[in-house]
């Protein structure tokens, strides 16, 4: 979420002499914003704290979404909808089971998040000085939040593989370890980024329109920018639910190559292990055609709004939070 944060830059001053009635959203006219300038760490804990939070508080819905991609799911796995899918799956296969590969997306979103925050805070910066001399700027939000992606998915893309692996119906693994053990021995270190170059075909637009329309939603709801819950809960959860929808044509591809679903493979005659996202796509087509690209989209955006909204939200108060204990 994969997300990334604004800066709010109004002063203390502008919030001093503006009236509550004059600032949408606003729940506290005198409402101190945040200094312009925050120190790396600050960015890197709260980026991780919101980056876990954000993966964990909706994982159930990831894993249903996971299941809904398959392209030739067992019969026994075979979902109408979210609701049914959690129903069944609590039913069937024990209540604890749409948790499974929880703890490998922990481990690999904190530290993920943390590189991901602090290099967009970095570049956004940057070219928003040379942009727009310091100001807003709504491309500088989007190529930083595109490099910022690189770094991100170096890390968590071994994590994606292994959590999508263990959420399948009738995973073979016992477990974390023995899922990588097993994925290492069988098919090489590089399965771990088999699909990492579809993971960024698809973060880097994902995340270039969800900063855009962000930015956009703040504009309307927070003009001021300042720390305002609400405002972050609103704009996150908009972004999250019109970048998911659009980008679920390749999240279906990342799916197939991390997961190597052994019987659509096999339906297509395809020896060995599927690779690249050209090969991806061809396949995704010829099993399902063009309605096969948006399997799981109704998940997908389900997860993506609360988890977006959850990560800006828990993500600014960390923020503040850390900057007013510095500034004590």
């Amino acid at each position: 979420m994969e997300l990334s944060s604004e800066r709010v830059v109004a002063t203390l001053e502008m919030s001093q002499i503006t009236s509550q009635d004059d600032e949408p959203f606003s729940s506290d006219g005198d409402y101190e914003s945040l200094p312009p300038h925050v120190s790396v760490t600050t960015h890197m804990t709260a980026g991780a704290v919101a980056g876990i939070l954000e993966h964990t508080v909706m994982y159930p819905v990831d894993s249903v979404k996971t299941r809904m991609q398959s392209l030739q799911p067992d019969p026994n796995a075979q979902y109408r909808n979210v609701y049914e899918a959690l129903k069944r799956i609590i039913q069937t296969e024990g209540v604890f089971r749409p948790l499974r590969g929880l703890n490998i997306t922990m481990m690999g979103a904190g530290p993920a998040h943390a590189l991901y925050f602090a290099c967009y805070e970095r570049l956004k910066r940057s070219l928003s000085d040379i942009i727009k001399n310091g100001g807003n700027s709504h491309l500088a939000n989007g190529v930083a939040g595109s490099m910022a992606t690189v770094l991100h998915d170096a890390v968590m893309n071994p994590a994606e593989v292994v959590k999508q692996r263990m959420q399948m119906y009738n995973s073979p693994y016992r477990g974390l370890w023995d899922c990588v053990q097993t994925v290492t021995r069988t098919e090489g270190v590089r399965a771990f980024y088999r699909s990492y170059s579809t993971q960024l075909t698809m973060n880097i637009p994902f995340q270039a329109v969800h900063f855009i329309t962000y930015e956009l939603m703040q504009e309307q709801l927070n003009p001021h920018r300042h720390y305002h819950p609400s405002s972050h809960i609103v704009s996150g959860a908009a972004a999250g639910a019109i970048s998911a929808a659009i980008t679920t044509p390749l999240d279906v591809c990342k799916t197939l190559l991390n997961t190597q679903e052994n019987v659509a493979l096999n339906s297509m005659n395809i020896s060995g292990h599927l690779t690249g996202m050209a090969n991806a796509f061809r396949t995704v087509y010829r099993i399902g055609g063009l309605a096969a690209f948006f399997k799981g989209v109704q998940a997908r955006v389900i997860y993506q709004m609360p988890s977006t909204a959850i990560a800006w939200s828990v993500y600014e108060f960390f923020k503040y939070f850390l900057t007013k204990q510095q500034v004590q």
